[in-house]
């Protein structure tokens, strides 16, 4: 599994908004910017997010782009569920896959405890405390 460069843009988009305190709005421009995302890429990104709750949006002069819920209580598993979909090693492992080889797969069990330790990382730590921590180093 791999995310892709619009899951990549999006964490970097919400860690951008964390950066402004709760609740202000930042253009979309700026993150574009500062980030060397195509605009256009970035607006259909920031609607994604928007639908998932991790962003809300608001039109006109003095629009722009806010976070839909604090930082620290959104996870590298929450973006990537919001830009991906379910998080799944395999099809077989996907919510609602029905396989008969299931109950008798041994791979499947393989593969399912390692995907329940990466989500269980991929959670740990919301980007807040990413942010937190890129901001240490730069000390």
């Amino acid at each position: 599994m791999q995310i892709t460069r619009q899951t990549e843009y999006a964490i970097k988009t919400l860690i951008e908004m964390g950066q402004v305190p709760y609740g202000q709005l930042i253009s979309s421009k700026v993150i574009s910017q500062r980030h060397e995302i195509p605009e256009e890429f970035l607006h259909k990104t920031i609607q994604i997010l928007s639908r998932a709750g991790l962003v809300v949006t608001q039109r006109g002069v003095q629009g722009g782009v806010r976070l839909g819920r604090p930082l620290d209580k959104i996870t590298i598993a929450n973006v990537i569920e919001a830009m991906e979909g379910p998080i799944a090693l395999n099809v077989c492992l996907s919510p609602g896959y029905q396989c008969s080889n299931m109950g008798m797969c041994k791979v499947r069990r393989v593969l399912a405890s390692a995907q329940n330790v990466m989500v269980k990382e991929l959670n740990k730590k919301s980007l807040a405390d990413i942010l937190a921590e890129g901001k240490e180093e730069e000390i």
